[in-house]
Formats: structure tokens, C-alpha cells, sequence
């Protein structure tokens, strides 16, 4: 696949610091763990040129697509962006998610150029930017216990059994521990069985043996399962066969699950993270504030979302006040 490096104007913000008026204008390097065409990453980027609001921004992007292509064609990419940032000299640095942390951020702690992140599940001392004075961000924390209760706003329940569904992906690990703190102050939850197939086929035999057995499928790590040919599925290809072939209520956490086929999620806004960064990076170079002094944080506002195709397909009907205080999809993205 040929890696994309582009350009893009940044044309945030309805006004700029008189300050900002400069000859040369602000240069960023975006370096992004997945693509360009995906709304997650749309949406920060969209969220962080309307936070760093400086109309003069020139930005770069480089896609490691990380969740498609192998280690060594995302190695190059991160390599392309090293050769960016020693070359274009850019004034900060924007990543985001994990991989471009563990495969281009690690690189230059306590270098010169500050970074800023966004959509990062891991700790930021699993990464050593707790001794770093030039990079901070934005943490993705999961809404688990808000989708769950979304969840039983759907289909009412007093005690919710459920499987979790992982792949082999490090992101999950963090992910999975955030999980069990929270069910360790919900008994009420339980978490029957962790799903962590290697290939689709036997993610398939797995869900099959689940119905009827527990009350929802939370739709987690879907990306990694190899089909025949070793081949990585298209998670696109598992939520429409999960929609076709489970009966089992399921959530996630994020609207492109929701999109394709998944009942609901209180999801993590990428508007809301890439806005925060954004504004990280402009008190960075704006204020003169050093990375240091801005502490890493989660943003806070979810947004709850239903499959109104999916929970007509499993026959469950939602109230009209759920409705109401959700974003509602009435089709799959396959039917659009």
C-alpha cells in the first residue's frame, strides 16, 4: 500500500494573537497510528486545528496505519516521519493512539521540538514521557460502567453478564485493566469470559458457543484475527458477520462500532481529544508554556450512540427518552 504524505492548511479559529502574525508560518507534523480516511482520526484532527485555533498552521501528516499493514511497512512509515521531523524542522509535533507513541514519540524524549498526543490508552510512564519535559496529552479513557448503563436504558437488566472480546493488540492491555478496576466497584457486572481469538474462524466458533449464555458481547479488539491466508480481516467484515449470525446484545466504545452494526456505545469523542490537544498546543506555543508544565489528562464528555438497525434486528425496543438523549444511526454503514 503507498504510504500518503500530504499537506494540510490548518484554517481553525476565527481570530489569531497578533503575535501569531509571522512571515513563516506555525509548522506541525502530525503523525497519526492509523489513517487518514478514518472518521476517529478525522475527528482529532478536526478537534485539535479548532483548539490550537492559529490560522497560519501548516500541517503534515504521516499514517503508520497501524491497523492494517504489517510491522515492517509501519516501521518505514515511522522511519518517513523521523526523516520529516530531522529534515522540515517542525515547530510541534501532534500524534495520536498508541502505536505512534511506541513507534515515533519514544524517539525524542526530552528533545527540543515538543509533541502533544491525543488517544492514548497506555500510562504515560509505559511510555517514559513522565520523565520527559517536551511532551504531554490528551489520555482515552473509556466510558465502560456509562456504556453499560446506556446498555440497560436499552434492555433493562439487574445484573449484566457479559464476555469481552480482545485481540492481540498492546493497546488492550491497558484497556483490560481500566476494565477490572471498575468491575471491582460493580458487582453487579461480571465479566463471564474473555474472548481472545487468534483468527476469525475461531471468533466465529467462539460467539456461536456464547448465545444464550451471557446478557451482551462487548466488541473490543476486533482488528488483529487472521483469515485463511493469514491475512488480517477487515474489523468491518466481524461486525457485519456478528450482526448477521449473533443474537447477543453488543457495545463498544467508539461511533465507527456503532456505525457498523454494534447496539450501542457511550463513546470517547475524537472532536473532544484532538480539541484538548490542540489547546495543549497553543498554550505550548502561543503562551510560551512548556510541556512540561501542562499535565497529561482524559478528556471527560462521552456521547451516548445507538444502532436503531441493530436493536430492531434483536427485536428490543427503545424507549423514545433514549432515543432522544442519543446520537441514533437508523442503518448499518454497508446499507448507506
Amino acid at each position: 500500500m503507498k504510504r500518503r504524505l500530504f499537506p494540510l492548511l490548518a484554517c481553525a479559529g476565527l481570530f489569531a494573537l497578533s503575535s501569531l502574525a509571522q512571515a513563516e508560518p506555525v509548522k506541525i507534523l502530525h503523525v497519526m497510528s492509523y489513517r487518514s480516511d478514518w472518521q476517529w482520526n478525522k475527528d482529532q484532527l478536526k478537534g485539535f486545528l479548532e483548539g490550537l485555533a492559529i490560522p497560519n498552521a501548516e500541517v503534515k501528516v504521516v499514517e503508520l496505519d497501524a491497523k492494517h499493514v504489517d510491522p515492517a511497512k509501519m516501521k518505514a512509515a515511522a522511519a518517513q516521519a523521523v526523516e520529516l521531523m530531522d529534515s522540515w524542522k517542525p515547530d510541534l509535533v501532534y500524534t495520536n493512539d498508541d502505536a505512534a507513541q511506541s513507534e515515533f514519540s519514544v524517539k525524542f524524549i526530552n528533545a527540543k521540538t515538543p509533541i502533544v498526543y491525543s488517544g492514548v490508552n497506555k500510562e504515560p510512564s509505559d511510555y517514559g514521557f513522565d520523565k520527559s519535559n517536551n511532551i504531554t496529552g490528551v489520555l482515552e479513557r473509556e466510558h465502560f460502567i456509562g456504556t453499560l448503563s446506556l446498555l440497560r436504558e436499552i434492555k433493562p437488566s439487574s445484573k449484566l453478564r457479559v464476555a469481552l472480546v480482545l485481540d492481540d493488540d498492546p493497546t488492550w492491555v491497558g484497556v483490560a485493566a481500566r476494565i477490572r478496576e471498575d468491575l471491582a466497584r460493580h458487582s453487579d457486572i461480571e465479566v463471564v469470559e474473555w474472548l481472545t481469538p487468534k483468527t476469525f474462524d475461531e471468533y466465529k466458533a467462539r460467539v456461536t458457543a456464547l448465545q444464550g449464555k451471557v446478557d451482551a458481547l462487548g466488541l473490543l479488539g476486533i482488528f488483529r484475527f487472521t483469515n485463511a491466508n493469514g491475512k488480517f480481516v477487515d474489523y468491518e467484515e466481524v461486525q457485519r458477520w456478528n450482526v448477521e449470525h449473533s443474537k447477543l446484545p453488543d457495545f463498544s466504545f467508539w461511533d465507527t462500532r456503532v456505525e457498523r452494526g454494534t447496539l450501542c456505545a457511550m463513546t470517547v469523542d475524537g472532536v473532544e481529544q484532538g480539541r484538548l490537544a490542540g489547546r495543549m498546543a497553543r498554550r505550548i506555543l502561543v503562551d510560551k508554556v512548556a510541556p512540561s508544565a501542562i499535565a497529561p489528562e482524559p478528556t471527560a464528555k462521552g456521547r451516548p450512540m445507538i444502532s436503531l438497525a441493530r436493536a430492531k434486528q434483536l427485536g428490543i425496543p427503545v424507549s423514545a427518552n433514549v432515543l432522544l438523549a442519543s446520537t441514533v444511526l437508523p442503518r448499518y454503514s454497508w446499507d448507506h
